[in-house]
């Protein structure tokens, strides 16, 4: 099967989830915390376009690429913060809801974040989590996304 341009065929889809996405960004959180909730995401679900995507997006913030390369074993490394551990144990429970979400995660990001930080970190999850289902079952070519033609 080849790439399906489902932005252009439906663009209602698209606009909608460009809207849920720019609720996170207008609620305070950081933009390099919420790429490293997309990058983890998007590694557990296995989306090759999302990683390339947000790797390049966090390196453009500054990210390191220490930070960048240990990501997907971040309870073992020390390089991230305890609101950043918050946050990605946060969006790797809401990715796996079969194992559920525990209360102590929510007690976690309550001492680094407010209520409504915490319902724009969730919404930026639950975006990740749809844009990794278009980019992967739609075909969408890993290497393609350029930072530069995004803005």
């Amino acid at each position: 099967m080849s790439a399906i341009d489902w932005g252009s065929i439906l663009p209602e889809a698209r606009q909608a989830m460009l809207s849920l996405e720019a609720v996170s960004h207008r609620a305070g959180l950081s933009r390099r915390l919420l790429e490293l909730v997309k990058i983890r995401v998007s590694q557990m679900n296995g989306c090759a376009f999302c990683l390339d995507m947000h790797t390049k997006e966090a390196r453009q913030l500054g990210e390191t690429e220490q930070r960048l390369y240990a990501l997907a074993v971040w309870h073992e490394a020390p390089f991230y913060d305890e609101s950043e551990r918050a946050a990605l144990a946060w969006a790797e429970a809401m990715t796996n809801l079969s194992a559920g979400v525990p209360d102590a995660l929510y007690q976690a990001l309550l001492a680094h974040f407010s209520e409504r930080q915490i319902v724009a970190l969730t919404s930026a999850v639950i975006a990740i989590n749809a844009w990794n289902r278009w980019a992967i079952s739609m075909r969408t070519e890993p290497g393609s996304y350029r930072p530069d033609l995004a803005r």
